[in-house]
């Protein structure tokens, strides 16, 4: 059997089994995610912080774009994230600093929001639409909302850190386990503690490979066929990519997070709940240091807190106060379209594993 025809491969359909990461916060662009998927891969749609009505109008570009399967990426929500109203104010206070120096007319405030209702319309939208896959990260959804997606053909993905949360992803219904390792960029999907996820690619992989019996994809710092072909020896029937696909000329990054991508090493890289108020990986940069220390409050209140500050830092071209998330192996990263990187990944894993 050659190296791309496998569970994975079968069960979505796809021709390559190497995904390309759901990133939210308009890095996943139609454009992105319909060339991956035209190129034999699976493009994903990072939906966690999108609206029903801007993942619909996606999703129909995306259908206009490719006739091949794609995914939707959802988080689930954290019903007990709250924080006091001196603690919010004082974290306010602190950011207060920053908006300042950007110019920004208002102090920073928690705006209010029901998660738990838009996770509701999201998935409302993902069911009515007949996504092909569906991933969740941060959590598991309700027994209901997988056997609905099911029932309309709809594919389901969990991310898991460690065995135990790739053990419960497959215990509630999980097709598909993506075992994330410590060197992935951004966000992670543990939902258990913190501690509990920090394990490295190399010992995460085949720990998982061996304790579930539905296929796993790796993630966590691949960035070319060498990783593809060494997460598939280690027992994964495919992988993940993330930061490989955000210099992609089809990416949403902004052109000074692809400059800076494109320019750090691996040492440059750090976890940080400063932006978010949970662990995620990304180029060290001055919010980051000066941040470093102080209590956040909790996802998704600190990230609701800093998206301003964040949006206005790229509008004024100030990438010391943007979330450049990273994973361990930006070194590698290229400026290529979506089908350059695709041709070399297929040709280079082909090459390695069909020895």
């Amino acid at each position: 059997m050659d190296w791309n025809q496998n569970s994975i491969t079968s069960k979505l359909r796809i021709k390559y089994p190497i995904f390309q990461a759901p990133m939210a916060g308009g890095m996943t662009t139609p454009q992105l995610i319909s060339e991956v998927s035209n190129s034999g891969g699976l493009g994903n749609m990072g939906a966690g912080y999108m609206s029903s009505v801007e993942i619909r109008d996606d999703i129909k570009q995306i259908r206009k774009l490719t006739d091949q399967p794609f995914g939707v990426n959802l988080f689930v929500p954290d019903s007990e994230a709250s924080a006091s109203a001196e603690v919010i104010s004082s974290i306010g206070d602190v950011l207060a600093g920053y908006s300042s120096e950007l110019g920004m007319k208002e102090k920073p405030s928690l705006p209010k929001k029901d998660y738990a209702a838009l996770y509701r319309k999201q998935l409302d939208v993902l069911i009515e639409e007949r996504v092909p896959v569906c991933s969740f990260t941060f959590g598991l959804p309700d027994s209901a909302i997988i056997s609905e997606l099911k029932k309309r053909g709809t594919v389901i993905i969990g991310t898991a850190t460690n065995v135990n949360e790739a053990v419960e992803w497959e215990e509630a219904g999980a097709d598909v386990i993506v075992a994330q390792g410590i060197e992935a960029g951004g966000h992670r999907g543990t939902f258990h503690s913190e501690e509990s996820g920090l394990i490295g690619s190399m010992a995460l992989i085949p720990q998982v490979a061996d304790a579930v019996s539905c296929p796993v994809a790796a993630a966590g710092g691949i960035m070319d066929a060498r990783g593809i072909a060494a997460a598939m020896m280690l027992g994964a029937a495919g992988a993940q990519l993330g930061t490989a696909f955000l210099t992609c000329k089809e990416s949403g990054a902004h052109s000074l997070y692809k400059h800076a991508l494109l320019n750090a090493g691996e040492g440059q890289t750090a976890l940080t709940k400063s932006f978010s108020g949970k662990l995620a990986r990304g180029i060290r940069n001055r919010f980051m240091e000066e941040m470093k220390g102080l209590q956040a409050l909790p996802y998704p209140l600190q990230n609701d807190m800093t998206a301003p500050i964040r949006k206005e830092a790229a509008k004024l071209e100030r990438p010391e106060f943007m979330s450049l998330w990273a994973g361990q192996g930006l070194r590698l990263a290229e400026e290529v379209t979506v089908k350059e990187l695709m041709i070399k990944l297929v040709k280079g894993t082909e090459a390695l594993l069909d020895k």
